[in-house]
């Protein structure tokens, strides 16, 4: 059976997430980022130093995730769904800003709540992602540190993501910082703390948002491409917002001219959209490793059309506490609701119960699996209809074969667009 020594053999075996983790903690340079546009970020090591090194291994979520590590262990006493993991409070609401709600994807807690810690808490700064000013078909790692910024760059970015690139900044801050990334970002800070006593210090709140998995950049130029307009007269990329769930929209050439695709029509397509092989065995799509996660209640649409509201996933007594602050500071309009609000709401659910099989699939197969430490992958598999078991494996297994990675696949030294270029030459 294939085996895993090293971080290189985590992104050869295809389980990179693409969160920047490794570049963070590397402490001697040997590592850079590279967003390659059919498949996503990945990193490229120093073999010279890498060769003989495994230490990253402890701080990669392509690895391995522990739901029980969260937020440092302050969980608490937690209720425990199978599908929806442990949580404190389980809430529906948004942001009480309505410049706020408007444009963000959901109904703007996320925001919200970073606006809240920025402006009450005394909090430093915002770590989270943002559009490329350069290349508005990708994201960049961004500082916020004012309720305008955090405004500039809410909402939904449907393309690769590595925000853990720029842990540092809240490692160096005077005060804690709030910290926001996808569920696998999450879990990558939840390792890294340990290892690194000043960010565990530094980290005020983590947050996070559902998370279906991530399109590679390939699917936002396509979608460029079937509205017609040039790469190069791209100037601006939204692709939720100003109204929920709100629309795809481009903004092209020098007099700013808009075209837009519906939710439903880009995401339809995003969806179908080739994502990380890790991203398929991923059984934390609910962000269970943060304080505080949330994500679209779809329930409530379209009957609340244009209005966004957000499901609330309280995972911490650190978050719980912000949260219930943030709510009587007047930044949230918050309503109780429960985990089975959530299964209602959120399709993405279904795949925590499809994970064990498709763990089997690559176990048939001798390809290494990451570990997943509390998660209840077993107890969802036997609550699972015997079509959908054979699915998940056959599936897989095709999958697998597809992509080539029955067998150790290291990436082709192909040119990618650079994130954080690292000290060895391009």
């Amino acid at each position: 059976m294939g085996t895993i020594h090293r971080i290189q053999d985590v992104v050869d075996w295809g389980l990179c997430v693409g969160c920047g983790a490794c570049f963070y903690f590397c402490t001697q340079g040997a590592v850079r980022l590279t967003d390659i546009q059919s498949l996503g970020i990945r990193p490229r090591f120093k073999n010279d130093i890498c060769l003989n090194c495994n230490e990253c291994l402890a701080i990669c979520p392509g690895y391995s995730v522990d739901a029980l590590s969260g937020a440092n262990g302050n969980k608490g006493s937690c209720d425990q769904d199978p599908l929806v993991g442990s949580s404190l409070e389980v809430w529906e609401g948004f942001a009480r800003d309505e410049e706020l709600r408007h444009q963000a994807s959901s109904g703007g807690v996320v925001s919200a709540l970073a606006t809240y810690c920025l402006e009450k808490e005394g909090m430093s700064l915002v770590l989270h992602t943002g559009m490329h000013p350069a290349k508005p078909w990708a994201n960049q790692t961004v500082v916020s540190r004012h309720r305008q910024d955090i405004l500039s760059h809410c909402g939904s970015r449907y393309a690769p993501a590595s925000p853990c690139d720029g842990l540092a900044s809240i490692e160096q801050s005077e005060k804690p910082c709030v910290f926001i990334g996808k569920p696998c970002d999450a879990a990558a800070v939840s390792l890294l703390r340990r290892k690194r006593p000043a960010l565990d210090e530094k980290l005020g709140l983590v947050l996070t948002f559902f998370c279906a998995g991530t399109p590679c950049t390939q699917g936002t130029l396509d979608l460029v491409k079937r509205l017609a307009i040039p790469l190069e007269e791209v100037r601006h990329i939204r692709y939720r917002g100003n109204g929920w769930p709100g629309a795809f929209t481009v903004r092209y050439g020098s007099d700013g001219r808009e075209k837009t695709l519906t939710y439903e029509e880009s995401w339809g397509v995003l969806e179908r959209y080739r994502k990380s092989f890790r991203c398929h065995l991923c059984p934390d799509g609910l962000g269970e490793l943060a304080d505080i996660s949330c994500g679209d209640a779809w329930h409530r649409y379209p009957g609340e059309k244009d209005r966004g509201r957000s499901l609330v996933i309280v995972r911490t007594r650190r978050g719980r506490e912000t949260i219930r602050k943030a709510a009587k500071a007047g930044y949230l309009e918050l309503a109780s609701s429960s985990a089975a609000q959530v299964v209602a709401a959120q399709g993405l659910v279904k795949r925590r119960s499809e994970i064990f099989g498709r763990l089997l699939a690559m176990k048939a197969l001798r390809v290494p699996i990451p570990r997943f430490t509390g998660f209840e992958l077993d107890r969802s598999w036997r609550d699972t209809v015997l079509e959908v078991k054979l699915r998940s494996i056959l599936g897989t297994v095709k999958r697998l074969l597809v992509r080539g990675l029955w067998h150790k696949n290291p990436i082709p030294d192909v040119s990618g667009d650079p994130r954080q270029r690292g000290p060895f030459p391009e």
